[in-house]
């Protein structure tokens, strides 16, 4: 699994994004399985399209499973 901060805005920490990744260990981050993983963008500007995990975009939303495991901690 590789770790991605939540700093870096890609779309595996995205709310919008629907591939495969899990909340990290670490607070403000997510799991990924690796760097080739895909997912579609659902209602982003890239809807409905594949994405890559570690692709970038300007509307970047958190994923809000990641805030609520910081809250918790």
């Amino acid at each position: 699994m590789l770790t991605q901060s939540i700093t870096l805005h890609r779309c595996a920490s995205c709310k919008r994004w629907s591939g495969s990744r899990q909340v990290g260990v670490a607070a403000q981050t997510v799991e990924i399985d690796s760097e080739q993983s895909t997912g579609l963008c659902i209602d982003g500007p890239w809807d409905g399209n594949e994405r890559r995990a570690r692709s970038a975009c300007g509307h970047w939303i958190v994923w809000p499973a990641l805030t609520q495991k910081n809250a918790s901690d």
